[in-house]
């Protein structure tokens, strides 16, 4: 009977034994999982900042398509243009006085 006992456990813990190895050395072993945890958080905060920039040129997208006063403003700042019969101005702030020894 104790015979039987010691062969059953030595069964038991070899069991054990390849267990563990498959969890540390095996195919998806836990640093195998840690590091596609990771790739898996890289990869949301990545989704949400081209989420967040693609929800702003669509909104830009739309204004552009709905109203003048987008394309206006965009011709504006871009390309410098005026309304005929507006008068630009563009004022230059003088460059710092160099004092020279």
């Amino acid at each position: 009977m104790l015979f039987v006992f010691r062969w059953f456990l030595f069964v038991l813990i070899i069991i054990f034994l390849g267990l563990q190895y498959r969890l540390w050395f095996g195919e998806a072993n836990l640093l195998l999982v840690r590091q596609l945890e990771n790739q898996i958080a890289d990869q949301q905060s990545e989704n949400e900042r081209l989420q967040t920039r693609n929800r702003q040129l669509e909104a830009e997208v739309m204004d552009l398509k709905k109203g003048l006063s987008a394309i206006e403003e965009r011709a504006r700042s871009d390309q410098g243009m005026i309304r005929q019969g507006e008068t630009f101005y563009q004022l230059v702030e003088p460059s710092p006085v160099r004092k020279e020894k």
